[in-house]
C-alpha cells in the first residue's frame, strides 16, 4: 500500500517511538504545518522525515534550474532529488503545534512508522512523496541481543560520561521490547548521520540489534582509549536549523 507524504527532509534521523522538536521557520515548512493545520480535524497531522545523504537541506525544484549539481549552494534540487536523499524514513506525527506571531512554528513530533520513498512530486511549494511502509520484523534471537545491547550500551554510556566529564544521575529504566531498545540506543549514540541511517534501514529488529552491539563495542573502546575528546569529536553530528 503506497501513501503521498508531504516531506521534512533533515540533516538528522528519526526513529519510531522517538519524539523530536523542531522550529519550522523556512517558507516552504511553514507552507506545509500550515496546510496540514488547515486539514479537516479528523485527518492526521503528519509528514515524512528523511535523512539528506549530503548534510544540507532540500527544496521543490525551481522552475528555471542553473547549471549546479543535485543542490546548489542554497541547498534546493536541482536535479532529481532521489538523489539527495536517503530512501528509508520515518512518518512523524505531530503531538504539539505552537505558532509564533511572525509565522514561524514550533512542533513536537513522534516517529511512528518507516517508510520506503518510491518517488518525489516537485511542483508545489515543498516536496511531496510516494510512500510504501515498511514492517519492522524481529529476526532471530532479538531478545537474546536485546539483552546484550542492554549491557554494551550502559557500558557505553559511563564512558561516553568520563570523557565529557560528566557523571551519569542514577541508572536509567531501558525498554524490554527489544525493538523499542534498538530504536532507542540508535536514537541515543552518539554516531554519523549515515550510520543512524543505517540502523533506521536494518530489515529486522535482530540485525539492527547485532549492529549497535557491535558499534557500541567499537566506541566504548575508542573512548577508553581516547577519554578527553573535544567537543565536535564527541558529537559528530552535522546541525540541522529546520
Amino acid at each position: 500500500m503506497t501513501e503521498r507524504l508531504p516531506l521534512f527532509p533533515l540533516n538528522t534521523v528519526l526513529y519510531p517511538g522517538l519524539v523530536l522538536p523542531l522550529h519550522v521557520f523556512e517558507e516552504r515548512y511553514r507552507r506545509l504545518v500550515g496546510d496540514l493545520l488547515a486539514q479537516p480535524e479528523d485527518r492526521p497531522r503528519r509528514f515524512g522525515v528523511l535523512a539528506i545523504k549530503d548534510g544540507r537541506e532540500v527544496a521543490p525544484v525551481r522552475e528555471h534550474p542553473g547549471p549546479a549539481g543535485p543542490l546548489d549552494g542554497l541547498g534546493t534540487v536541482t536535479g532529481d532529488p532521489l538523489e539527495a536523499l536517503h530512501h528509508v524514513g520515518c512518518i512523524a506525527d505531530v503531538t504539539d503545534v505552537q505558532e509564533l506571531p511572525d509565522g514561524q512554528y514550533r512542533l513536537v513530533v513522534t516517529g511512528t512508522t518507516r517508510f520506503r520513498l518510491r518517488s518525489v512530486e516537485t511542483g508545489g511549494p515543498y516536496l511531496v512523496g510516494t510512500t510504501e511502509l515498511v514492517e519492522e520484523l524481529p529476526g532471530e534471537a532479538a531478545g537474546a541481543l536485546a539483552a546484550g545491547v542492554e549491557r554494551a550500551f550502559r557500558a557505553y554510556q559511563k564512558r561516553l560520561a568520563g570523557a565529557r566529564e560528566a557523571s551519569l544521575a542514577g541508572e536509567q529504566e531501558l525498554p524490554t521490547d527489544p525493538q523499542v531498545l534498538s530504536y532507542l540506543v540508535a536514537a541515543a549514540a552518539i554516531l554519523p548521520t549515515p550510520v543512524k541511517q543505517e540502523l533506521l534501514a536494518c530489515p529486522d529488529t535482530a540485525q539492527r540489534l547485532t549492529s549497535e552491539l557491535a558499534l557500541l563495542r567499537r566506541e566504548t573502546a575508542l573512548l577508553a582509549w581516547l577519554p578527553s575528546l573535544p567537543a565536535h569529536e564527541l558529537t559528530r553530528q552535522a546541525f540541522s536549523p529546520n
